[in-house]
């Protein structure tokens, strides 16, 4: 009987562990695809996974919401060259992934170009059946 339970659990655990990696594996493919959708100026994307509520801290400390990001690209404020992610980790706690990594960013803010590496973390909440980021929050590193 203890064998029986011992199996029920190290399977049931094998099956957390595999939908655990499953959500990882998704969230990170999605982060791929909103960092596409950054350079691509794919707003219609933007619009989906951005949530309402999301606080977007850039690097040098100016904070958006959802709209005044989305409008600061339409504008050409803010423009992604490139986005190449140099290290990523994503962590899930429920219908909540951390996601933390270094990306090497090109881009033009406000007249100014920029080519530099970030460390960043964001957080996507599961709403529905949607992963949506709330929150971004980056600093630059030295070169």
């Amino acid at each position: 009987m203890k064998v029986f339970f011992a199996c029920c659990l190290l399977f049931s655990a094998s099956l957390v562990y595999g939908q655990t990696k499953s959500v990882e594996n998704a969230v990170m493919e999605l982060e791929k695809k909103r960092f596409d959708a950054q350079v691509s100026r794919n707003y219609e994307f933007l619009e989906k996974v951005l949530a309402e509520d999301l606080v977007y801290t850039h690097s040098n400390g100016h904070q958006d919401g959802k709209q005044s990001y989305i409008q600061s690209l339409r504008e050409g404020k803010q423009s992604y060259e490139d986005v190449n992610v140099q290290e990523q980790k994503v962590r899930v706690y429920g219908n909540t992934a951390v996601v933390s990594g270094i990306c090497q960013v090109r881009a033009t803010n406000n007249g100014e170009t920029i080519n530099t590496r970030l460390r960043y973390t964001d957080v996507y909440v599961k709403k529905g059946r949607q992963w949506q980021m709330v929150a971004w929050q980056s600093l630059r590193l030295a070169n």
